[in-house]
């Protein structure tokens, strides 16, 4: 396939979704990960396929079981012969009080957001190093800076963060390895009331949520950009940077 391939774990809905299709107008063959929301994903890749017949496909595989991430490469290779991005964008993400943290939740928050980014990043090796492809994690300003009550999720994406400043060497100069921090993008489809969101609106310097095309031009900048590798861009608004007030 000379076609260019992206493989978007986590893809049928929301910010993955919505990378899929920026990238399918772009030119791309997408592969459309998920895991539970497979209507969805199929539906999307449907979408896609209408507007350029066989140019969107759909894999499903719990990305916290290593054996189903080898398979998803294997599957990469059988099919498509080639990888060219790879965006790591699969996330569990919900509060755990360590008053009531269980160790299933520890485990699946560590397994989502930092084993199979590392794993999958390891079974696509081979194809992207071909094909000089960039890895993309979708990381997350909480990495650095504590999220109430998310502790065990802030360690996990603490280390996907780390994860990609090594890799971005160990994989370099075939491959170059790069994350997005998104900050107010999305909101939670549960969780958090109307005088939360108020506050943190408050607390940035753009006075507004961003879109999710913010994080698609992030993603097609570090696709696009050769010299760029082991960055992450924040991408919140000023959020991160808000100044202290007093002494």
């Amino acid at each position: 396939m000379s076609q260019s391939v992206a493989l978007i774990t986590g893809a049928a809905k929301r910010l993955g979704a919505n990378t899929a299709v920026r990238l399918h107008q772009q030119g791309y063959t997408v592969v459309i990960h998920c895991n539970h929301s497979i209507e969805q994903a199929n539906k999307l890749a449907l979408d896609l396929n209408q507007l350029r017949d066989n140019s969107a496909f759909v894999v499903q595989a719990d990305l916290s079981d290593i054996a189903k991430i080898d398979a998803l490469g294997k599957y990469i290779a059988k099919e498509f012969s080639r990888l060219d991005v790879l965006i790591n964008n699969a996330s569990s993400f919900y509060p755990t009080p360590l008053s009531t943290l269980t160790s299933e939740q520890y485990h699946d928050l560590i397994a989502t957001n930092m084993t199979a980014p590392l794993f999958l990043t390891k079974a696509c090796a081979p194809l992207l190093k071909i094909a000089n492809g960039v890895v993309i994690n979708m990381c997350d300003i909480h990495a650095t800076r504590p999220l109430e009550q998310h502790s065990a999720y802030c360690m996990a994406k603490a280390g996907q963060q780390m994860m990609t400043y090594a890799l971005a060497n160990e994989l370099a100069p075939d491959i170059r390895v790069n994350g997005v921090a998104p900050g107010a993008i999305e909101w939670p489809n549960s969780g958090i009331d109307g005088e939360a969101i108020e506050e943190v609106l408050k607390s940035i310097p753009l006075q507004r949520k961003g879109h999710m095309n913010d994080i698609a031009q992030a993603i097609e900048y570090l696709i696009s950009a050769p010299y760029v590798t082991g960055q992450i861009l924040t991408i919140d608004g000023g959020r991160q940077q808000v100044a202290s007030k007093g002494a």
